[in-house]
């Protein structure tokens, strides 16, 4: 797995400007943001992990990784990096697996986007934040947020700031002793604080909620 060649030089910067968050690196001083390296994976994961808890998204990923069958008994990807793999179920086996039915739709178009090249992985890596966030919402069933995990969880890029993130406005809310969890307004703003490095900030807010290290 990939790790971000910056994640050094921004803890050191961060820290140097926020004592909260210098707390936070000591306490999770061997947590660092990796990359599965798998495109269709971060997304398919981001899909089936929307609006229900991290445990929950686990279970239904192991079910589907049990009925995901392999295109080729050489292939070197596992069932659930091949878009193929999915478009082989049925929207039956799919909704066994724990998927509502609109996350079954949402699933299917998002491995026919890749079986057709409609997104091409590649070129995706050489657009810029918004650009990527502009391509990735024109795919049924990916809002801000699960392209926002995209660019964090597989392009690895160093300033994205998921306001959207219920978990992140909880961790900024308890960390910094406001009264009420910040509206996505004021979230944003605050998060100016932290540029060019949100991200890292990001995970380390993340990580005062949950030690346990979330990977799409």
């Amino acid at each position: 797995m990939s790790v971000p060649d910056y994640w050094a030089r921004a803890c050191a910067e961060l820290a140097a400007e926020d004592q909260v968050l210098a707390g936070l690196m000591r306490q999770f001083d061997a947590s660092i943001l990796r990359t599965r390296g798998e495109p269709f994976e971060t997304l398919l994961r981001a899909i089936v992990g929307q609006q229900i808890s991290i445990a929950a998204a686990d279970a239904i990923w192991g079910r589907l990784a049990q009925l995901a069958p392999l295109q080729q008994p050489q292939a070197v990807l596992a069932p659930l990096q091949q878009p193929q793999a999915v478009l082989a179920l049925t929207p039956e086996a799919l909704r066994l697996a724990g998927l509502s039915q609109r996350k079954v739709e949402y699933v299917q178009d998002l491995a026919r986007h890749f079986a057709d090249g409609h997104l091409d992985a590649a070129r995706l890596a050489t657009l810029d934040d918004e650009a990527v966030i502009a391509e990735l919402t024109a795919v049924r069933g990916i809002g801000r947020w699960s392209a926002e995990m995209f660019l964090i969880f597989n392009l690895l890029r160093p300033d994205v700031w998921p306001v959207d993130d219920i978990g992140l406005q909880k961790a900024v809310a308890r960390c910094y002793g406001l009264d009420a969890v910040p509206k996505q307004a004021a979230l944003r703003q605050l998060g100016e604080r932290w540029r060019p490095w949100r991200t890292v900030a990001c995970w380390y807010f993340w990580r005062s909620l949950d030690a346990v290290e979330v990977l799409y």
